[in-house]
């Protein structure tokens, strides 16, 4: 048999069968994106379209910042909005992808246009102040500084708002054509968002996200967390990306709903860790 194989399978078919598979499992995958994007547009238009925004002004951004080497607290001044652009972007098609499994259709759509409205401002405020060459969070150099914070801060705490609803709408309904451990990762992984994203008003009272030192210390590439004293921003980023990584849990890993708490809450200690981490001025790397 092994005589045979040797004979009948040459080095240019072992070629060609690898060339055939890969264009299969290309062809595979592809059909798996078309049809989440197809279902990602049916389940709430409005959002998927405006998380498609966000993705292509941060691309924008990111292109901005090969053209332009402005600097803000020692970085590209476009990386800011293009990592704001991003995470948004990523947050409202999961948000679109979530809120189908409610069955209010007039909370939805309110959810929807809150959620739109304050994210757009939101953003939009912090590319402008990247436009005009300064900073947007914990700037009060001058008066329109001030009320550019000022405005955002309201803006993020009706979007904060919005969540918890949505968050108290999913423990609220009794009726769910899911999973028990799918529905417990979104429970908890919008529970953990909302959590992690009140961790912006320490960074608020602080007026910076770095322990131990001024903001623009040097920083790791791309996320610019300090590499030499904490940094809030990590856990925070952790923390808000439970939207994701809960549900995906509870959907593809548990198998039941106690599985999913655990997973949950193992996933909790370890942001928990790094927000502790954080505020006793270690880097994420030491």
């Amino acid at each position: 048999m092994a005589e045979w194989l040797k004979i009948t399978i040459k080095p240019s078919n072992n070629f060609t069968i690898l060339c055939e598979l890969r264009a299969l499992c290309v062809k595979y995958l592809k059909s798996i994106l078309m049809s989440f994007i197809t279902q990602l547009k049916q389940r709430n238009p409005a959002l998927f379209w405006f998380g498609i925004f966000n993705i292509i002004v941060g691309i924008a951004c990111s292109i901005l910042m090969q053209l332009d080497d402005h600097r803000l607290l020692n970085v590209n001044r476009w990386l800011k909005p293009m990592k704001f652009y991003f995470s948004v972007g990523l947050m409202i098609l999961t948000m679109g992808w979530l809120l189908y499994y409610l069955d209010n259709v007039k909370k939805i759509k309110r959810f929807t246009w809150l959620l739109i409205i304050t994210m757009f401002f939101e953003n939009g405020l912090i590319l402008l102040q990247s436009i005009r060459g300064t900073t947007s969070h914990f700037n009060s150099d001058s008066s329109f500084d001030a009320m550019i914070f000022s405005l955002m801060g309201i803006f993020i705490l009706i979007f904060t708002v919005v969540c918890i609803r949505i968050c108290v709408a999913f423990f609220r309904q009794k009726q769910f054509s899911i999973s028990d451990a799918y529905l417990w990762g979104i429970r908890l992984g919008l529970l953990f968002f909302i959590l992690f994203s009140l961790e912006g008003g320490m960074m608020l009272g602080l007026m910076k996200h770095t322990v131990g030192a001024p903001d623009g210390s040097p920083g790791l590439p791309i996320v610019n967390w300090s590499r030499d004293h904490g940094d809030l921003r990590i856990a925070h980023f952790a923390g808000i990306h439970s939207l994701q990584v809960l549900p995906l849990l509870g959907f593809y890993v548990a198998k039941n709903k106690k599985q999913a708490i655990v997973l949950s809450l193992l996933y909790l200690a370890m942001v928990t860790a790094l927000f502790v981490q954080a505020l006793t001025d270690h880097p994420l790397f030491f």
